[in-house]
Formats: C-alpha cells, sequence, structure tokens
C-alpha cells in the first residue's frame, strides 16, 4: 500500500504550482514612495498620543503624502487590507474605516 504525503506531492516536496504567480509588482510602487527611508513616527503615532499632538502629526504625515507619486496605490493597499494603524495614503485610520462605512455609489475620494 502505498501511502501519500498530507501536504505536497507524491516525492513529499511542496506543490508549488497552487503558489500565486510572481507578485513584486504588487508592491514596486513602495519603491517610489516619498515617504521611503523616513522614520516611521512621521506616520504612526505613539499609542498613548490624542487631540491636538495627534491630529498635527497626522496633518504632517498628510502633508507629505499630498507630495508622493504614488499616493493613489498606497491608497488603495490600506484599504484593500484593511490596514489598521497609520496614515497611508493620505488617509488616517478613521477616514479608511469611514471609507470602508460609506456605500460605494456615494463614496467621495
Amino acid at each position: 500500500m502505498c501511502v501519500r504525503p498530507a501536504f505536497g506531492n507524491e516525492e513529499g516536496m511542496a506543490d508549488i504550482s497552487r503558489l500565486p504567480g510572481r507578485n513584486e509588482g504588487l508592491w514596486e510602487w513602495q519603491l517610489h514612495a516619498r515617504c521611503r527611508g523616513m522614520d516611521s513616527g512621521w506616520f504612526f503615532h505613539p499609542e498613548a498620543e490624542r487631540g491636538p499632538q495627534k491630529e498635527r502629526r497626522d496633518a504632517d504625515a498628510k502633508a507629505i503624502c499630498a507630495q508622493c507619486p504614488v499616493i493613489d496605490p498606497c491608497r488603495e493597499h490600506a484599504l484593500q487590507v484593511q490596514e489598521p494603524y497609520g496614515v497611508w495614503g493620505g488617509m488616517t485610520v478613521d477616514e479608511r474605516l469611514l471609507r470602508r462605512a460609506t456605500p460605494k455609489a456615494i463614496a467621495v475620494k
């Protein structure tokens, strides 16, 4: 009796035919991001930060995003993966949550 491995092919190796194809194109936009190489503190606030200080940090991050050549793919990525932290594509977490809650028919960019 021949017992097949639980995973992989008959030789016990991974079945790579089920893997997605090349995907570096999905992330290539990050190479051109204005924030690339910047301190992440510009875009991700400390846990206890609230009020005017957080609003100022968000506004500064959005100003950087506004000058970014890849703001649209960045925003789409954050919306698609439901990024739970930071400013991405010129949108804060709260703005992304609102966008997801708004029906597409009345959503505004």
